[in-house]
């Protein structure tokens, strides 16, 4: 029997919704036991017995769900409403009747489809997250023309999936300012690296997949590579760095250590790059012609990589007949140039057959499953110089960023494989540090600009995100704007209570009081677990994983629509919805989680506008306290349904009503 049947049987709600219900003298109800709640005030299986434990479904007689229905009624017994008890049955029906509560005509729900019922509610959620996804969809397509002054193009995706640790890598290596993000978003699709026209743009490692006919490989973008002596200041000048900008609280002398260190660490990340390449890729540029920096490179990896494929590729050469003129300067370096554009794409097929030719090729594994190429994804954001850097450094247990007190080090969404102790894999994002949007504008950095928009991408592809705070830093409106993007884009969350070794004389009750002010401050994120780490040390960072395997697990919990329905009856036993003045009173016909990750309920019910906000809200916490879901946001989608005229043979006109958060943005979705 389904669940909707066990519903109907079971519910006085279906009961008095049901004008008429038709139930065989001699039938024996089936349905999928309940969870059993300690502390539940209402058991409608109180006379149940089981046929084995060993079976997961059990039998009703007819006598004893009629008992059920007294016992029920008794409990949902309020002032005001009056229970019709069902007739005498005869030998082929029994007919159940009820008068209109609060006035209202009774429902015909003789033809009360299930299936159908599921479907309009897979329905609702597909509308519903389509709305949301388009307006997300365009307002970051809108901050990326701003900033890049052309469209985006869609990335081509291979039909074979293979893991990203079993493909060859392409390393792109040059010194700054040649164009190799450019050549990156080129090979991968898309604009995942930032593409600024000035130097010193990437720093750490970016990685990303791309296929050339029945190819796939991994493509490295890698930062410019700087070997020629230089004084500080041509450092800074170079590489765009500011020792003023969000580092006023940081020593001079420190500011200057940084900056003096930055170079070699950009230079560490691009030789680690080389160093797990199947083939490499010399970028040059053909407008600037060779320099002493190109001669230097070019040098060291003929003599440290020569077992390995290099590829010279000399960038900027739109025009086909100038390109040639321009590439055979680069004769010199002792490898064959290619002339190539990654702003119009001239030369890049060439270019992958170049490259394809070079590495072997990888076989795709037999029938992977959809669970096992399933690999959560947590990105780790929150506001500039908390320690998302170290973090991801303390976790992957490498110097996989780079770590400066520098103000904006990290500015593309930086990717990394991880394996939990219990073999369970995760995909890490290193975000760039979000600031208000009015300090990002004060401040005329493109760049800086676009590094925040990739962070708040990273946020929506990934399932659990990390917000982390600086312990001794009060939580500030920009922290509640980030919490208040991740509830609405839909993502599991843990807070992450970064370098807490700096709160001085902690005692027991500490963590107590300062989780308090947490959730009294982000109350929207009061749904998530809080961890208390420091990265540097590595101090509790292994719990953040054990936190997100969690909160991803809750994210993709599926709820049986039995249980959901005795929760939501309980909830409405404790705590009737409202009256209005007129005298009308909402009521719930069925729910149904309709989809995961996150969890989305829809809820059917006579009118959507007889449940105020605060009844919504009582109705979530409930679900909470009752059934969980921990550290993920939950979705609660009413949707009315109105009675027609009798043999139209049409679908009750119905309307979905989402979610506050999201009703204010015009995203209400309407079905008729």
């Amino acid at each position: 029997m389904s669940a909707l049947e066990h519903c109907s049987s079971a519910s006085p709600i279906f009961e008095r919704f049901s004008a008429i219900s038709r139930v065989p003298k001699t039938y024996r109800t089936r349905f999928a036991p309940p969870i059993i709640y300690t502390n539940s005030s209402l058991n409608l299986f109180s006379s149940v017995s089981f046929n084995s434990f060993s079976n997961p479904s059990f039998c009703v007689e007819k006598s004893e769900l009629r008992s059920s229905w007294n016992h029920s009624k008794c409990l949902l017994r309020s002032p005001g409403r009056e229970f019709i008890p069902p007739k005498e049955e005869d030998d082929e029906e029994v007919e159940t009747e009820y008068d209109g509560d609060d006035g209202e005509e009774a429902a015909d729900s003789d033809s009360f489809d299930a299936e159908a019922l599921e479907e309009e509610a897979q329905d609702a959620v597909r509308e519903y997250t389509v709305s949301l996804s388009r307006e997300l969809t365009i307002e970051d397509e809108t901050n990326d023309r701003k900033g890049t002054g052309g469209k985006q193009r869609r990335r081509k995706t291979s039909s074979v999936k293979i893991p990203d640790h079993l493909l060859p890598r392409v390393t792109i290596v040059g010194r700054p300012n040649v164009g190799k993000s450019a050549l990156f978003n080129r090979l991968v699709g898309g604009s995942k690296a930032i593409v600024v026209d000035e130097p010193g743009v990437t720093r750490d490692r970016l990685y990303g997949r791309s296929f050339w006919g029945e190819h796939e490989f991994m493509v490295i973008d890698t930062g410019g590579v700087i070997t020629v002596s230089k004084s500080q200041a041509d450092f800074m000048e170079e590489l765009a760095i500011t020792t003023t900008i969000g580092m006023e609280g940081i020593a001079l002398a420190s500011r200057e250590a940084a900056v003096a260190r930055m170079p070699s660490m950009i230079e560490r990340q691009a030789t680690a790059a080389v160093e797990e390449a199947s083939v490499i890729i010399f970028l040059v540029d053909g407008q600037a012609g060779l320099t002493a920096a190109d001669v230097e490179i070019a040098d060291w990896l003929r003599r440290n990589y020569s077992n390995k494929s290099i590829i010279l590729a000399v960038n900027k050469c739109e025009s086909p007949r100038k390109g040639i003129l321009q590439a055979s300067e680069f004769w010199s370096l002792g490898f064959s140039p290619l002339p190539v554009s990654a702003i119009s794409g001239t030369g890049t097929g060439e270019l992958l057959d170049l490259v394809c030719s070079k590495m072997k090729k990888v076989e795709a594994l037999e029938n992977p499953s959809e669970e096992e190429n399933y690999v959560p994804a947590i990105s780790i954001v929150g506001r500039p110089n908390v320690g998302k850097s170290s973090i991801l450094n303390a976790l992957v247990g490498e110097d996989r960023t780079i770590v400066s007190p520098i103000s904006g080090t990290t500015r593309d969404a930086i990717d990394s494989e991880f394996t939990a102790e219990d073999g369970q894999k995760f995909q890490l994002i290193d975000t760039a540090g979000i600031r208000r949007r009015a300090a990002v504008a004060s401040s005329g950095s493109t760049t800086e600009a676009l590094s925040v928009n990739r962070a708040f991408r990273a946020i929506r592809r990934s399932d659990v995100v990390a917000l982390v705070i600086e312990a001794l830093a009060c939580i500030t409106e920009q922290d509640c704007r980030i919490a208040e993007r991740i509830e609405r884009e839909g993502k599991g969350c843990v807070i992450v209570v970064n370098k807490w070794d700096t709160i001085p004389n902690k005692k027991q009750q500490t963590a107590t009081y300062y989780e308090q002010d947490v959730r009294e401050t982000l109350r929207t994120l009061d749904w998530a677990p809080i961890v208390y780490c420091t990265a540097t040390a590595g101090n509790n960072v292994e719990k953040i994983i054990v936190a997100a395997g969690m909160v991803e697990k809750e994210r993709s919990r599926r709820l049986g629509t039995s249980i959901l329905n005795q929760v939501v009856q309980e909830a409405i036993a404790f705590k009737a919805p409202p009256r209005t003045r007129g005298g009308k009173r909402g009521r719930v016909y069925y729910s149904t989680q309709a989809a995961i990750r996150p969890p989305t309920f829809v809820f059917f019910v006579n009118d959507a506008n007889l449940f105020p906000e605060t009844y919504r809200r009582y109705m979530e916490k409930k679900l909470r306290s009752d059934v969980g879901f921990s550290g993920t946001p939950i979705r609660l989608l009413w949707r009315s349904r109105r009675t027609m005229e009798k043999g139209e043979g049409k679908t009750a006109a119905t309307n979905i009503q989402v979610p506050p958060a999201h009703r204010d943005r015009n995203l209400a979705v309407t079905r008729s």
